[in-house]
């Protein structure tokens, strides 16, 4: 009688568990509208809120200068924003969607500056947290 009484106890005990756990909120995931507007309001106003969420861990920024090729890790990025936060660019913003499809989009975001335009290729791919940014190729014209 004992160990049908431990039996029922640790059976209501894990309906209790699972009834309790499934009224958790889950986090919201990330659409791909909203990583490509987070990415460009932090490079285009200077607000970096939100930047870090919708950057993949592995994320990896490149850029041409003349003939060298320049790469960024997400440390260094983050770092680099955070150091020009609140400052807004002298620039029109342009987005335009290069790709896309279930698992990845490229989108074209195009910031053009008095004498030059700065053309960023930025790859998102669908995560399990939702869409991410995983690359960022930048070339300057």
């Amino acid at each position: 009688m004992k160990t049908l009484k431990s039996i029922v106890l640790g059976l209501a005990l894990l309906v209790v568990t699972n009834v309790v756990k499934a009224d958790e909120p889950t986090a919201a995931k990330i659409t791909k509208n909203h990583a490509i507007a987070t990415y460009v309001t932090t490079m285009t106003q200077g607000n970096n809120q939100g930047f870090d969420a919708v950057l993949d861990e592995n994320v990896k920024f490149s850029s041409l200068r003349g003939n060298k090729l320049v790469n960024f890790d997400k440390a260094d990025m983050l770092k680099f924003i955070d150091q020009n936060k609140n400052i807004k660019q002298a620039c029109t913003t342009t987005t335009s969607e290069v790709e896309s499809n279930n698992d990845m989009t490229v989108m074209k975001v195009d910031m053009k500056y008095d004498n030059f335009t700065r053309t960023n290729y930025v790859t998102m791919t669908n995560t399990g947290d939702g869409w991410k940014i995983t690359n960022v190729y930048s070339v300057f014209k």
